[in-house]
């Protein structure tokens, strides 16, 4: 089991934020990861169309022979985690319970706010889990649906992505909100945008460092941990792999030699 790969996906390119922080924490381990680039953004998506393309890609990885599956996809976290547990033989962990967690800790003055896809506010997952910890917390949710796209579009850099950020984040910074949760594997990519709109009183919590130390704690938990040597990575996507590594590049701290395409089998 030491040896088995972990397996990562998310609807497109955000989850690398997840494999990025793994790579980090976890550098021995071997890593799989599964972009669904045909199939982006789910979060626009049904939570039957969510459900299935998870399941189908949870298949895969499983049939990769990985010990764990990290779903790097909030909408999938929220929509389609619970079928994934019960259909795949491997465990399965989601991102919104370690993000969740990170942010109860942070807060100070019990005001959070969520940005996140149209799916996983209307979900209510982050409510959810910030309330089991803080009972007296006050949540405050934002979909954000035009953020996925600027992403995997490469568009963060462009006064665009500013302007549709203002908008959003309005009622944010009116919200009273004293921590600010990325509820989104490809928000973080647009960090130094949020940053700059929220101001230094408000901290930004993305999932990524946390999913990463749960995983750590998970595989030495279970004696499953890999020891020695510097860990593999193996990317696939289900559509335009050669775009996924060009932008995949702005996004990893090292390069990906290969992207390999990999349809979903539905």
């Amino acid at each position: 089991m030491k040896k088995q790969p972990i397996g990562v996906f998310d609807s497109g390119l955000g989850g690398l934020t997840i494999l990025d922080a793994l790579r980090r924490e976890l550098p021995r381990e071997d890593l799989i990861y599964f972009g669904d680039t045909a199939n982006v953004p789910y979060g626009s998506k049904s939570k039957v169309a969510v459900t299935k393309f998870s399941l189908a890609i949870g298949r895969f990885l499983q049939s990769q022979g990985v010990k764990l599956i990290v779903v790097a996809c909030n909408t999938a976290s929220a929509q389609a985690l619970p079928q994934l547990r019960r259909q795949l033989s491997v465990p399965v962990m989601g991102v919104i319970e370690p993000g969740a967690e990170k942010a109860a800790r942070t807060t100070r003055n019990g005001h959070i706010a969520v940005l996140g896809t149209e799916g996983t506010v209307k979900s209510g997952a982050y409510v959810k889990a910030l309330l089991k910890r803080r009972p007296q917390a006050r949540v405050f949710q934002q979909a954000c649906p035009l953020f996925v796209p600027l992403v995997e579009e490469n568009w963060t850099a462009k006064p665009a992505a500013e302007l549709i950020a203002r908008e959003y984040l309005a009622p944010v910074c009116q919200s009273g909100a004293d921590t600010v949760i990325l509820g989104c594997t490809h928000y973080p990519v647009l960090k130094p945008v949020l940053a700059k709109i929220l101001g230094p009183q408000i901290t930004l919590v993305d999932s990524a460092s946390a999913v990463a130390e749960a995983v750590q704690r998970f595989l030495t938990r279970r004696g499953q941990a890999a020891a020695g040597g510097r860990g593999r990575v193996t990317v696939f996507a289900s559509d335009d792999p050669a775009r996924f590594k060009r932008l995949a590049a702005s996004l990893l701290a090292e390069q990906i030699a290969t992207v390999k395409l990999k349809k979903l089998d539905l």
